[in-house]
C-alpha cells in the first residue's frame, strides 16, 4: 500500500481545469476539507511548469498556513501586487481563500489590475455565496471536487485490474497488488465501502485505528473551522450548540439513503433520548434543525436530494433524503458496522452519478419510488440499487417502478449480486462493482 505523501493524479478534475486554463472565468475548487483540493492545485502547478510557465509566473498562497494568519485584504493584494511580473502571465492559486476577511475584494481586484489567471479553493459553499456573486457574477466556474471514486480508490492504493476467463470460459476481473498478490474485486469493494475514499488515508494504508484517527481528524475540521469559526466570522450566531450540532450529524448519517422530515428531527432525538442531559425543557425548534442541516450541506458534509414526479415532471415539496459525502465519515461516526448495506450501496453511487456529471433526483411513479433519476446533456437513466437480485420478491419489488417507466430512456438495476439474468425486458441488470470501475461513453 501506498506510505508516502507522493502526489497522486485527479485527472476527472484535472482535466476540467486544463479545459479552463487561460480563459476569463476564475476557477472554484468547492468541496468538503480533505478531499483533495490542494492537491489538485499543485497538480495544475505542475502542468503549467510542464508546458512551459516558468516559477516566477507562479503565485501559491495556501491560507491555512500560520504565515498568513493576520493577513487581511489589503495585505493579500499587496503581497501578491509585488510578485506580478510586468508584461507576463501571471497564475495565483489561492488554497482556502475564505479565511482571508474581504478576500472577495481583492480576488476581484486581481481579476481587473493584473494579466492572470486565478485559481481558488474553499471547504464551505458560502464561497460562492450571493455576497461573493455580487463580485464575481458571471465570471467563476465551478469545479466540485468529491473524495475518491472506487476507480481512484484502486489508482490510490496500487491496484491493478486484469480479466482472465474462467473454467468455464467466462470472463472475470481480479484485483492485483504492487506486490502481485491477488484479490475478488468484492474484497477491494468491501474495503472501499469500510475505509471510504478520503485520499489521506492511502497514505496511512487500511489500517483501521490509523483510518479513525484520520477522519477524527476531518469531522473535527470541518465541525470546529468551516462552521462554528465561520459562523463567528459571518459575525453570526445561529449554530451555538456544538452538541446538538453532533447529534444531528448522527442522525443523519445513520438515516442516510432514507425519507427524513427536517421539521421532526428534533422531536425524534428528544423523544430517542439523545439530548438527554443536555438541560433541554423541549426539542429544538424546526426553524433550528433547518439552519444546522444548512450548515452541514453548506460544509459539504451532507447532500440533499430532491424528489421528481416523473409523469408530471415537477420537484415535489415532500420528504428528500440525505447522502453523506464519505462511507469512510459514516463508519467512523457510528462505527464500523456490517448493516445498512443498501443504503451504504445507494450513497456510493449517488456519489459516482455526481462525479459523472448528472443531475440526480429521487423518481416519484405513481406510489413507487425509482432511487435516482440521473439527466445529463439530454441522456436520461433511471437506476434501481439492491443489494442483491436473487430473491424473487426483492427483484419484483426493483422492477416494479421501474416497469411503470414508458419511454425509451436506459433503466438499470445495479447490485452486488446480480444473479444470472443480464436483462428483465429491456431493464438491465448490473454488478454495481464493474459499473463503477467501467470506463464511461
Amino acid at each position: 500500500m501506498i506510505n508516502n505523501r507522493e502526489l497522486r493524479k485527479r485527472d476527472l478534475y484535472l482535466k476540467k481545469l486544463i479545459a479552463f486554463q487561460d480563459t476569463e472565468p476564475v476557477k472554484v475548487i468547492t468541496g468538503i476539507r480533505r478531499c483533495g483540493k490542494s492537491s489538485l492545485l499543485k497538480l495544475m502547478i505542475e502542468h503549467l511548469k510542464e508546458t512551459g510557465i516558468s516559477e516566477k509566473q507562479i503565485v501559491e498562497m495556501n491560507f491555512e498556513s500560520y504565515a498568513y494568519r493576520k493577513m487581511n485584504s489589503d495585505d493579500f493584494y499587496e503581497y501578491v501586487r509585488q510578485r506580478v511580473l510586468p508584461d507576463q502571465r501571471m497564475y495565483l492559486f489561492f488554497d482556502e481563500v475564505q479565511r482571508i476577511p474581504a478576500w472577495e475584494e481583492a480576488v476581484n481586484a486581481f481579476r481587473i489590475d493584473f494579466n492572470c489567471d486565478l485559481y481558488l479553493t474553499g471547504s464551505n459553499a458560502y464561497l460562492l455565496s450571493s455576497e461573493y456573486a455580487t463580485y464575481l457574477s458571471g465570471r467563476c466556474i465551478e469545479i466540485k471536487m468529491l473524495p475518491l471514486s472506487f476507480k481512484e480508490f484502486l489508482t490510490f492504493y496500487d491496484f491493478e485490474i486484469k480479466e482472465s476467463i474462467s473454467a468455464l470460459g467466462g470472463k472475470r476481473k481480479q484485483a492485483y497488488d504492487k506486490n502481485g498478490e491477488r484479490y475478488d474485486l468484492s474484497e477491494v469493494f468491501s474495503a472501499y465501502a469500510r475505509f471510504g475514499g478520503m485520499p489521506g488515508i492511502a497514505d496511512v494504508g487500511l489500517d483501521q485505528e490509523k483510518a479513525l484517527i484520520l477522519l477524527d481528524g476531518i469531522y473535527s475540521t470541518v465541525i470546529v473551522r468551516d462552521i462554528l469559526e465561520r459562523e463567528n466570522r459571518r459575525g453570526q450566531k445561529r449554530i451555538a450548540d456544538p452538541v446538538l450540532l453532533r447529534k444531528i450529524v448522527m442522525f443523519l448519517a445513520d438515516n442516510i439513503g432514507s425519507n427524513i422530515s427536517v421539521s421532526s428531527i428534533g422531536n425524534v432525538l428528544v423523544n430517542e433520548g439523545l439530548l438527554e442531559g443536555e438541560n433541554r425543557k423541549s426539542a429544538p425548534s424546526a426553524h433550528t434543525v433547518q439552519t444546522y442541516v444548512n450548515a452541514l450541506l453548506e460544509a459539504y458534509f451532507f447532500y440533499d436530494i430532491k424528489r421528481l414526479d416523473i409523469k408530471g415532471k415537477d420537484f415535489l415539496r415532500t420528504l428528500g433524503k440525505y447522502y453523506i459525502v464519505d462511507i469512510g465519515l459514516r463508519n467512523y461516526l457510528l462505527g464500523f458496522r456490517g448493516r445498512d448495506s443498501g443504503h451504504v450501496l445507494e450513497n456510493i453511487v449517488y456519489f459516482e452519478l455526481l462525479r459523472r456529471g448528472f443531475d440526480v433526483s429521487i423518481g416519484k411513479v405513481d406510489n413507487l419510488e425509482v432511487d435516482f433519476v440521473a439527466v445529463r446533456a439530454g441522456d436520461k437513466q433511471y437506476i434501481q440499487v439492491t443489494e442483491s437480485m436473487t430473491d424473487v420478491a426483492v427483484r419484483d419489488r426493483e422492477l416494479a417502478p421501474l416497469q411503470k417507466i414508458h419511454d425509451n430512456y436506459e433503466k438499470i438495476i445495479l447490485s452486488l449480486h446480480p444473479g444470472l439474468d443480464t436483462s428483465y425486458e429491456g431493464i438491465k441488470s448490473v454488478n454495481v462493482v464493474d459499473w463503477l470501475i467501467a470506463d464511461e461513453a
